[in-house]
């Protein structure tokens, strides 16, 4: 049998908060909570990005020690883009002959 395709739910501001809250407190993954309440990862995800912007005074300031890991870790990140437009343009070029290392400075990041 044919189903009919599901109407746009509209789900409470109140519903939609808490949703959010549940996410940005707990840490959870947006697909897991989403699954868990039976909603899309993509509207949750709206919701949490909107959670994100009107709450954002809340958000204690980064400790000294948080600011030089994220300095690091977008430093290391700056290297692995540079890293993969190389090895693609590499790739590219030499077509299926290519015998590229996997592991560079991602090993770095494990340590």
């Amino acid at each position: 049998m044919d189903q009919v395709p599901k109407k746009y739910r509209n789900f409470s501001p109140e519903f939609r908060e808490e949703a959010a809250r549940m996410v940005v407190e707990t840490s959870r993954p947006i697909a897991d909570v989403a699954r868990e309440l039976g909603i899309s990862e993509t509207s949750l995800g709206n919701w949490v990005r909107a959670y994100r912007e009107r709450h954002a005074e809340d958000e204690p300031p980064l400790q000294l020690s948080e600011r030089a890991r994220l300095r690091e870790l977008e430093r290391v990140n700056r290297e692995l883009e540079m890293e993969n437009t190389f090895l693609k343009k590499a790739a590219a070029y030499a077509g299926d002959r290519c015998q590229v290392p996997v592991l560079s400075s991602v090993s770095r990041i494990f340590r």
